[in-house]
């Protein structure tokens, strides 16, 4: 697309305006903006009395980079560039001022005889465009790229070939790139500009990379970072390891937490906001060999959906599980490893039986979300407000609904045993790898039997799997071995072929998942099921019987779903025990 001829300044001016407004409405109809958002930034605007709207809104972090850009591309018809469809060299012919580029952000990255290909992070604003064409004499054909890239890519082609962090780095001092045993010192040293930038940069790349953790460890050589996206761990730019104690010190003052005490785990939260996006960082560190390693668990408020169709509950599945989730007592349990989604599906659950003529209590170590209508405790162990004590306080407080955020002991067992006895329903988590083995793993920790046949309606067991990116991903015919392999002819109906799913490269994603999806198996108490365990028997004999009434384990829901192309054999494979 060429730049448009030089317009009177007037008219240019109300074209400006529109076209801020429309990409300000596309942006609002898609919830990537709030309307209250907006007017605080159009007030801001006034008071300044010059820029433009579109710019201020990502300065502001009310909008990502990513978010804008694609609203740029849609909303103006220009093409969306990213960082790895950019050339390794720029144009040979293409002389610009490297303080002209940083300002505007415009960079070029290619070039014929009668045009040069310019990525701009800012299309909408005409000046640049029409200065590269007078300077270079040759139309420019324009593309919407991110800020950050764009600038990377400045400084790989005309700089010293840092990244954004390597210039951060490089501005640090000597003093904040060393481990300092005076606190006070320590703590000016993480609060200098280039420090509080780096601790920005790698919040801010976790966030644009949808990153569920941030995991800072330091080693004797170097400090690693790790983003776990998907699920999975990768590891990031990393800062020197020089820069340890200064990067750790600031991630600790932001989270509130003692800089003096280094030999003691500690935790805290970061109330922040990032690209538009109110988040609550869970902060942990522990003392390790070289330093304190550190975890940022980044829990994005606005984009949980309480909806069981989202979280990967079936048709098929759904009307089975809401049936036992809406009797009047009893207990639901959900198990299943740590950052498997089991408090997410509890919060659906209560979200779904949350209505004025019930109330719900809950006991949470952390309170992850905050639902309007339940009355939510955070659990205090170092003053002696666990669970069991929290539970007994709860009962005198007339609760319909009790939610417990971890059956960890006999005692809190107990409790919610006797609670679900006098006419509560209580839903809890427990940390089994299925169904069958919470009932074993309670009758381990000392429940009688009597008591846990009366009181379990039913144990929800879950995984979580990467999501297939469905408009890349590969679909393909399976092979014979593999189709007997896994016994798939068993889901398909006769007559069909038999097709599984592979990740493809795509725009939004380099692995070709986005996301995650949830694999799950449901055991309901049935009466021989009971008897089974009145007669204590073991893990693989309930499995054995529920699956004769009809239970569909994990391993199986994974291959259902990877042959409708949620996600792949791989995928299950990895996070379930068979094989």
């Amino acid at each position: 697309m060429s730049a448009v001829s030089p317009l009177p300044d007037a008219l240019a001016q109300d074209q400006t305006e529109s076209l801020d407004e429309r990409i300000c409405a596309y942006l609002v109809g898609r919830g990537r903006l709030k309307e209250n958002d907006l007017s605080r930034a159009r007030r801001l605007l006034e008071e300044n009395g010059e820029g433009n709207l579109v710019p201020l809104l990502t300065r502001l972090g009310l909008v990502s980079e990513r978010e804008m850009g694609d609203a740029l591309s849609e909303v103006m018809g220009l093409p969306l560039v990213t960082a790895k469809e950019f050339p390794d060299t720029p144009p040979q012919n293409v002389s610009m001022s490297i303080r002209f580029l940083k300002q505007h952000h415009i960079v070029p990255i290619a070039e014929t005889d009668d045009k040069v290909t310019w990525v701009v992070a800012d299309p909408a604003e005409d000046y640049p465009i029409q200065a590269v064409q007078l300077a270079t004499g040759k139309m420019a054909e324009v593309k919407v790229g991110f800020r950050s890239e764009i600038d990377d890519l400045i400084e790989r082609y005309y700089g010293q070939g840092r990244s954004a962090m390597g210039s951060i780095v490089e501005s640090l001092s000597d003093e904040a790139t060393r481990s300092e045993d005076d606190i006070e010192h320590l703590r000016d040293l993480a609060s200098e500009a280039p420090v509080i930038r780096l601790v920005n940069l790698i919040i801010q790349r976790a966030v644009e990379q949808r990153a569920s953790d941030v995991h800072i460890e330091p080693f004797e050589n170097r400090l690693k970072v790790r983003y776990r996206i998907d699920g999975v761990l990768l590891e990031a730019e990393s800062p020197p390891a020089a820069s340890t104690a200064a990067v750790i010190s600031r991630v600790k003052i932001m989270a509130k937490l003692n800089i003096a005490e280094r030999r003691l785990p500690q935790d805290g939260r970061i109330p922040l906001r990032v690209q538009g996006k109110e988040l609550d960082l869970r902060v942990s560190t522990v003392p390790t060999s070289f330093g304190e390693s550190v975890v940022m668990r980044i829990l994005d408020r606005e984009s949980v959906v309480f909806d069981f169709h989202k979280l990967g509950f079936t048709d098929e599945f759904l009307p089975q599980f809401l049936k036992v989730l809406e009797l009047p007592h009893g207990i639901m349990l959900v198990t299943g490893p740590t950052g498997s989604g089991k408090t997410t599906t509890l919060y659906t659950a209560l979200s779904k039986l949350n209505t004025p003529d019930v109330k719900i209590i809950t006991v949470e170590d952390p309170v992850e979300y905050q639902i309007e209508g339940i009355n939510q405790i955070q659990a205090k162990p170092q003053i002696g407000l666990d669970f069991s004590h929290a539970l007994r306080s709860i009962v005198r407080q007339d609760p319909d609904i009790i939610m417990i955020g971890e059956m960890r002991d006999l005692e809190t067992a107990k409790i919610a045993i006797q609670s679900a006895l006098t006419g509560h329903l209580v839903l809890s988590t427990l940390h089994t790898n299925n169904a069958a083995g919470a009932i074993t793993r309670m009758l381990d920790m000392g429940v009688e039997d009597y008591l846990l046949t009366s009181t379990i309606n039913g144990v929800l067991a879950q995984r979580l799997v990467r999501r297939l990116d469905v408009e890349h991903a590969h679909k393909y015919e399976a092979m014979p071995e593999v189709i007997e392999e896994f016994g798939l002819r068993r889901f398909v109906p006769q007559g069909k072929k038999v097709e599984l799913y592979k990740p493809m490269p795509s725009p939004i994603s380099t692995t070709g998942y986005h996301g995650r999806t949830t694999i799950m198996e449901f055991l309901v108490m049935s009466e021989p099921l009971r008897r089974l365990v009145m007669q204590h028997a073991d893990m693989n004999k309930l499995e054995e019987h529920a699956r004769a009434e009809g239970m569909r384990t994990m391993y199986e829901d994974g291959l259902v779903k990877s042959l409708k192309g949620d996600t792949t054999i791989e995928e299950v494979l990895r996070v379930t025990s068979e094989s």
